[in-house]
């Protein structure tokens, strides 16, 4: 499996408010709209550790079943084109992608 990630903040000037209403609506269907993509999350980072500061306010996840998918998808014209017009409401984005390694879970009777 395929991940990306992406870490980013708003602008000073930006509605955090209006930007978390967008995200979550909007901009989620889009992005489940991509081809290929199995999840996304997305996340308000709330903490750091052994760090001061903040670095990035938010996460946004999304998972493809491969490489292949990914690339088709990511980096095809159009999806750019719809990308690059989303990244405007956004600063310093970084954007990590991974693959998966490995993957497991606790039981049932741990996670509740």
């Amino acid at each position: 499996m395929i991940k990306l990630t992406v870490l980013y903040n708003l602008p000073p000037e930006a509605n955090h408010e209006e930007f978390l209403r967008w995200r979550t609506t909007e901009h989620q269907q889009s992005n489940m709209a991509v081809p290929g993509v199995i999840k996304s999350d997305f996340y308000a980072v709330r903490e750091t550790w052994q760090r001061d500061g903040l670095p990035y306010r938010y996460m946004t996840e999304a998972y493809f079943p491969d490489m292949e998918t990914f690339r088709s998808s990511f980096f095809d014209p159009d999806y750019q084109s719809e990308l690059a017009i989303a990244l405007q409401r956004i600063v310093d984005p970084l954007f990590l992608i991974s693959e998966e390694v490995l993957s497991e879970q606790a039981s049932g009777d741990q996670l509740g």
